[in-house]
């Protein structure tokens, strides 16, 4: 059974973003499988799960603060994915900061359009 939230296409893109960011972590280092791949499973997998959380909550208030969440969490997905560029330990990290630029321009057009409602 297909949920409402699962016909967003931030949601959409945010799982996107999740699943490729789980694979892109199968090339890092055997040193960082833990420590920055774990924070960077957390931080891909919190995005799509405060979008359906906040869908959940039943208030376009709610859902906006859950959104928000979800950008924070990629704003620091983002950090960590530019860090990784920058340590040279993954082989590209561009398709997936492509995919964070996508989902962080449809998190803020959606949080402008829930808070004109309110």
């Amino acid at each position: 059974m297909e949920r409402k939230y699962q016909q967003l296409k931030v949601w959409q893109e945010s799982m996107l973003l999740a699943e490729m960011v789980y694979k892109a972590l199968l090339n890092l280092p055997a040193s960082e499988r833990f420590g920055l791949a774990d924070q960077l499973r957390r931080a891909s997998v919190s995005i799509p799960s405060n979008i359906a959380e906040g869908a959940g909550r039943g208030s376009d208030r709610e859902f906006v603060r859950f959104l928000q969440i979800a950008k924070g969490s990629l704003q620091e997905l983002e950090t960590q994915l530019l860090l990784c560029a920058r340590l040279k330990l993954l082989p590209s990290t561009t398709s997936l900061l492509d995919v964070t630029n996508r989902v962080f321009a449809l998190l803020t057009a959606f949080i402008n359009r829930l808070k004109q409602n309110l």
